[in-house]
């Protein structure tokens, strides 16, 4: 244990990827966070970080593996022996009788980076699947595959928070960092004290909307037409860099073409955002002497989430504000280790490093840090929503091993993954508690949590840090990396396994070295030394890398790329039976699927059970009082909550939390419908329709 002269730890908030620098204190036989003066953070913390402390002594945690020992049997206690023995005997069965990429694997976004390499490893080495993704396809993975497409490389901010005061005019396209990750406000508060303007292009007037200087109130799933929108305008009125163009970039001559017949007033008619606020935005960002975009999840999780991406970085790059301090595009990450577990081998395509298994280079580089011969590497596997269509059924995955996540609150159309769940004919779950996921599962491995064990995180802007061993674990409780070598033991292949966080993150620097995220450079002491090291690092930047872009880009030839994207609408569109459109995200008193914060007093003291938020109007029409019981349908199925009243919602829309269980989980309604480049599902947008439902559950009226 690390502590300072007060006995208090020096650690990080379990939770979003701002990864606030928190102090943990002892008290008595619990524990206090106390602020920590941090560079991303400065102090400050959410309600959620004063509060993480609560789940360290919750009374329900899991402290002994369970079992289900036959089918129609409740999971029940046993011992690790036995649990690690039947898990073994399980693998082995399934893949001699259906090969090895019936076995899949599903890890989360808040996993270490310890965590996340060595569960890659995990999958590709040990149990040699082909078959593992993790939760980040339903947060970052159309931000990501745009970046790699347009810049050459994926880092959610390739500048530090500390830019975003210096920036004239931000884009803030789908963000609501207000509730989701308050902290950070307080670089846009700077910004606006500094004379800057804040742009927001969201469908809800949100809290964050309601600090900014313009609000452009977008149609959900509009956001192609909008960007395409500005960037028409931009160069109508010769507000882009023509000299920036020439010299940085290649493919501006066919953007300029395909955003020709987006005139303010067509964007106006397929966005609901007047032409004059159009106008007004589009001349705010060209004028500005520094300019950001960034990025949320409202344009990234829809079926054109890639396009959506593409067309806000085209504007960024025809204004020529990219490579300086300052300016940019950039994405807000939402999980945890988001960033770090999208690099080092959890996504279904990539190797450690940002390497692809599609490589022979990148495949020889990895299979000789792990000792084996690359032809041994399984091929790239099945993106989530793919992987978990196969569930149980003939030539699919026939084992899940799940850690770090709890998707039959998270996925899209969770009543139907339930369904292929209980086909399995082996569920393994690690977690905490005894999630919704976990209580499904055949077995449940008990393991640690943020502060009992060490590791690192990487942040929303690309900085690795350090999380310190803060106390023990309850007894019978074991860490991720433990659980894995004790699987692997029992398979006869431990040798890919260690239990040394430490030891992994060693190897996963040589693993990443030379990879565009290098972390070759980066040790636990550097870290701990610089208050965290910007990747990459490496013997070039052996300081890490705050900012990208100056020089060049990470394309082959060093410039960035303009793609032409076309605006077509979402998977589904409202219509008579369905006439509203639904969308889902984050509030402030929970997170993800709930799992943690759903067990702590205080948080749901102040969001105790879902709703759906409906403009008052809307609900006038259906004799819907705010707070009565209503049920919300799409073609998924119902769930059924409390009716919130908002004046910051569209007429046509409702919004609803995805963090509940039970008849109030958002997404029994969200569409399976992926982007086809991505994979990401589109959360944002189902069409929808509300009903008035009595205590008993009938429904009294419908919308039509």
């Amino acid at each position: 244990m690390n502590a300072d002269a007060q006995g208090g730890v020096e650690t990080h908030c379990p939770y979003c990827a701002l990864q606030c620098g928190m102090t943990l204190v002892p008290r008595g036989d619990s524990f206090e966070v106390a602020a920590r003066n941090f560079p991303t953070n400065k102090g400050g913390l959410c309600r959620k970080g004063w509060t993480a402390a609560a789940l360290l002594r919750a009374p329900d945690r899991l402290t002994t593996p369970l079992l289900r020992r036959g089918p129609d049997q409740a999971l029940s206690p046993a011992s690790w022996e036995e649990a690690v023995d039947y898990v073994a005997t399980s693998l082995r069965s399934i893949q001699r009788g259906y090969g090895p990429n019936a076995v899949g694997v599903y890890g989360g976004g808040g996993l270490t980076n310890e965590k996340a390499y060595a569960l890659g490893k995990f999958a590709r080495a040990v149990l040699r699947t082909k078959n593992i993704d993790y939760n980040g396809r339903f947060c970052m993975a159309s931000a990501a595959v745009a970046n790699q497409r347009v810049f050459g490389i994926d880092r959610g901010l390739p500048f530090p928070l500390s830019d975003i005061p210096g920036a004239d005019v931000i884009l803030l396209a789908g963000g609501n960092p207000a509730e989701t990750m308050p902290p950070l406000m307080q670089y846009f508060e700077a910004q606006r004290a500094a004379g800057g303007k804040l742009i927001v292009a969201d469908p809800r007037r949100t809290p964050t909307a309601e600090s900014c200087q313009l609000h452009l109130q977008l149609t959900p799933g509009s956001d192609g037409a909008l960007a395409n929108g500005l960037l028409h305008i931009a160069i109508r009125e010769k507000l882009i860099d023509e000299a920036f163009i020439a010299a940085r970039t290649v493919g501006f001559a066919a953007v300029q073409k395909s955003v020709a017949s987006y005139w303010p007033d067509r964007v106006e008619r397929i966005t609901g955002v007047p032409a004059a606020s159009l106008i007004q935005a589009a001349r705010l960002l060209g004028k500005a002497k520094n300019a950001m975009i960034i990025s949320a999840r409202g344009p990234e999780q829809q079926t054109r989430g890639v396009d959506n991406v593409i067309a806000l970085t085209n504007l960024v790059l025809a204004l020529g504000q990219v490579g300086k301090p300052s300016s940019g595009y950039g994405c807000l990450t939402g999980q945890g280790n988001g960033q770090g577990g999208r690099e080092h081998g959890l996504k279904a395509d990539q190797l450690p490093g940002y390497r692809k298994l599609s490589s022979t280079a990148d495949r020889a580089h990895v299979a000789a840090v792990w000792g084996m011969d690359p032809d041994d590497l399984p091929p790239p596997g099945l993106p989530t929503m793919e992987l978990f269509e196969t569930l149980g059924q003939r030539g699919g995955v026939r084992g899940l091993w799940v850690m770090g996540a709890n998707p039959v609150v998270s996925a899209p159309d969770a009543k139907s993954l339930e369904a292929r769940m209980a086909k399995l004919d082996l569920l393994v779950v690690c977690d905490l508690f005894l999630s919704e996921t976990a209580a499904l599962a055949d077995v449940v491995f008990p393991v640690t949590q943020w502060a009992e064990e060490e590791g690192t995180t990487t942040n929303l802007e690309g900085r690795v840090l350090y999380r310190r061993l803060a106390l023990a674990p309850p007894l019978g409780v074991r860490s991720d990396l433990e659980v894995m070598h004790l699987v692997a033991t029992a398979l006869g292949r431990e040798q890919y396994t260690s239990v040394e966080p430490r030891a992994v993150f060693d190897e996963l620097g040589r693993a990443s070295a030379g990879g565009k995220a290098d972390y070759s450079g980066i040790t636990y002491a550097k870290i701990q030394a610089e208050e965290g090291v910007f990747w990459p690092c490496d013997a070039a930047h052996p300081g890490g890398t705050p900012r990208l872009f100056a020089e060049r880009f990470a394309t082959p030839d060093g410039r960035a790329r303009f793609f032409p994207v076309e605006y077509r609408g979402p998977a589904e569109q409202p219509d008579e039976q369905y006439p509203l459109y639904l969308t889902t995200g984050r509030i402030m008193g929970q997170y993800q699927s709930g799992a943690q914060t759903r067990r702590v007093e205080e948080l749901n003291a102040a969001e105790p059970v879902a709703f759906v938020e409906v403009h008052p109007d809307t609900a006038a029409g259906l004799r819907i009082q705010d707070g009565a019981l209503v049920h919300v349908e799409t073609r998924r199925g119902r769930a059924t909550c409390k009716a919130r009243y908002s004046r910051a919602i569209r007429f046509d829309t409702l919004f609803m939390p995805f963090h509940y269980a039970g008849r109030g989980r958002a997404n029994t309604l969200t569409t399976t419908a992926v982007d086809p480049v991505s994979k990401i599902p589109e959360f944002k947008i189902s069409a929808a329709r509300l009903l008035l439902a009595n205590e008993d559950g009938r429904d009294a009226t419908t919308l039509k």
